[in-house]
């Protein structure tokens, strides 16, 4: 027997209600539909300034890197080190950000150099498995012994005391640029500057660049600094700063750092150099992505096309290779690494899906008859995960869990995790508890870091069932029902009558979407079903729905059955009359030219 639909648990949609005579403001200011002025006013933008540079980001946008604490400092030393050919040594990190970063400081640091004296700039990308995050004093005595005096961290070095004091007594000089979390309690490294607008007293006016983003901060800082006339300062804004961006959009987006204010700068002008790239290694990983090369790619394609292929180095071989390749003028080179970069992420995606067979298997068994996960932190481990992938699986927990995650795996007596979380449960602060609360010398970790939404770390085997535990305890101290069932945030009501190619177009420009500036949802109430229900593939559905005259296809996507599941709970049919939430998607391929929705939450009319 068919259940009523009045049985359905309703979740709550919160919906923005912004002030009236703001959107009119907005209204006004940009001709733009009022939806689209109420999604802005929900977001603060608001006054007539904010409203230009939102729909109109230019380089003009971007912040003054001087104004960072450490930046004069460590201008002046990459200064003296360009001009007087010391050898000098980027030390990097194995992921997109890292990679990315030090692609973007070598070349700035090049480029400063005097014509009759050319730049000795070497790098050093760690290897995710037998070097793990961070910098390892090793590295730097190899360095000091080639001949290294000066020493730059990029998107690392923030908690890296024992290296700065190994440099210090190697005799080498150490800029740290790093955009990760400090220790409070400790303070920051000792270095001839650190570089990191999230540290104590730095007044930089935006806090949440990416590790790339801080390395082109100090790149922007060199590269103007070296300008000595106007014909140079043009060419640095019309095309230097231009070319670096499309490399900084691609760190910023798949480091998942906000889209909001400088990021979103980035991200769009960034985005927007990418059409059609010249350098080598940028158009043939563009290519292995199956990017077209005649239009600028999204935000979207950039984190589930582009970045994973990136990533892939690093997790699976040696992530050095992205840096060459984004380096050569090589084509066939470029194309040559481009293409194993391609091979690495199916491999990645193997190992991932084999490994994720097993996570379903104890989810399941946490769900028990409840048929609920437990309001804890889910750790997780097993000695056959590659630890190229954690980071991707605590994600794939989270996801299926609503519940923060650590995935760890287990190599010689040591284990390696990853975590990832959920909004409102810092999870930086959750290991910092559990590490510092432990009666074991030195704490849980061997070493861990990270931010409010990802870690990283390593231990001890012996002493991951005292992380679950601990980790259960205080996550069930920490994550309340506000946090685990939070209300679907949405943001406007929208008639269909007003869903248009013009207002998608309006939408459009709204973007680039990700963390801090989320992909807007719309919401559209009392629209009528015109046929029922049709499954896609068994396991997804298409629902016809029409309201002012127009008619639109709204497709719900499902892991397992659900969206099956729920229809047929609410008894859906012909002439139901619904409310939606979604997100408006444009078709793209000429047949099939207009409009659809992307289902995310339905309940029947009130």
């Amino acid at each position: 027997m068919m259940s009523s639909a009045l049985e359905e648990p309703r979740q709550d949609w919160k919906i923005g209600k912004p002030d009236g005579a703001a959107v009119e403001r907005v209204m006004v200011r940009a001709g733009c539909p009022r939806a689209i002025a109420e999604l802005l006013v929900l977001r603060g933008i608001v006054d007539d300034a904010a409203v230009d540079a939102f729909f109109h980001p230019t380089l003009d946008s971007l912040l003054d890197p001087m104004q960072m604490l450490g930046m004069p400092e460590a201008v002046a030393r990459v200064q003296q080190a360009a001009r007087d050919g010391e050898p000098i040594l980027i030390y990097g990190d194995y992921d997109v950000d890292g990679t990315v970063a030090t692609v973007l400081l070598k070349t700035a640091i090049e480029r400063i150099a005097p014509k009759d004296k050319p730049a000795k700039v070497s790098y050093h990308v760690p290897h995710r498995i037998r070097e793990g995050y961070g910098m390892q004093t090793g590295v730097l005595g190899q360095a000091a012994a080639a001949g290294v005096r000066l020493v730059i961290s990029v998107d690392t070095g923030i908690r890296a005391f024992a290296a700065a004091m190994e440099a210090k007594a190697l005799g080498l000089d150490l800029i740290v640029t790093d955009h990760h979390l400090p220790d409070e309690a400790v303070g920051v490294p000792e270095a001839v500057a650190v570089v990191n607008p999230a540290q104590p007293g730095c007044e930089y006016g935006f806090k949440w660049l990416c590790g790339a983003g801080v390395a082109f901060k100090l790149a922007q800082a060199i590269l103007t600094a070296a300008c000595q006339t106007e014909e140079e300062r043009v060419r640095l804004q019309k095309a230097l700063l231009p070319s670096f961006l499309k490399l900084v959009a691609i760190a910023t987006i798949a480091d998942s750092v906000p889209l909001d204010g400088e990021n979103r700068v980035i991200a769009a002008l960034g985005l927007k150099e990418l059409r059609n790239p010249v350098q080598p290694g940028l158009r043939a990983l563009m290519e292995v992505a199956q990017i077209p090369a005649d239009r600028s790619p999204t935000a979207t394609e950039v984190g589930f096309r582009i970045a994973p292929r990136i990533n892939a180095a690093g997790r699976m071989d040696i992530a050095s290779d992205v840096v060459e390749m984004f380096l050569t003028r090589d084509v066939e080179r470029a194309v040559e690494l481009a293409q194993k970069l391609n091979r690495l992420n199916e491999e990645r995606r193997a190992t991932e899906a084999e490994a994720l067979k097993a996570i379903e298997d104890r989810l399941a068994a946490l769900r028990g008859e409840s048929g609920e996960f437990p309001a804890e932190c889910i750790v997780l481990d097993d000695p056959d995960w590659h630890r190229g992938v954690l980071g991707i699986l605590a994600s794939r927990v989270v996801d299926r869990t609503g519940r923060p995650a650590l995935v760890l795996s287990h190599e010689d007596g040591h284990a390696h995790g990853s975590g990832r979380s959920v909004a409102g449960f810092h999870l930086l602060d959750a290991l910092t508890a559990v590490h510092g609360g432990m009666q074991t010398e030195g704490g849980i970790f061997t070493r861990f870091g990270g931010h409010a939404h990802a870690v990283g770390f390593s231990m001890p085997s012996e002493r991951v069932e005292t992380l679950r535990e601990q980790m259960r305890l205080y996550g069930a101290s920490q994550l309340t029902e506000q946090i685990l069932f939070p209300p679907m945030e949405c943001d406007v009501e929208v008639p269909f009558a007003e869903l248009t190619l013009e207002f998608a177009a309006w939408l459009a420009r709204c973007g680039p979407f990700g963390a801090g500036n989320r992909e807007p949802v719309l919401v559209s109430c009392g629209v009528a079903l015109a046929t029922s229900p049709r499954p896609i593939k068994e396991r997804h559905i298409c629902l016809e729905l029409q309201a002012d005259g127009v008619r639109l296809s709204a497709l719900g996507w499902s892991r397992g059955s659900e969206w099956l599941e729920r229809c047929s709970r609410l008894g859906l049919e012909p002439g139901t009359r619904v409310d939606v939430a979604y997100r408006l998607r444009t078709k793209t391929k000429p047949r099939f030219a207009g409009l659809e929705l992307e289902l995310l939450d339905l309940r029947v009319t009130e």
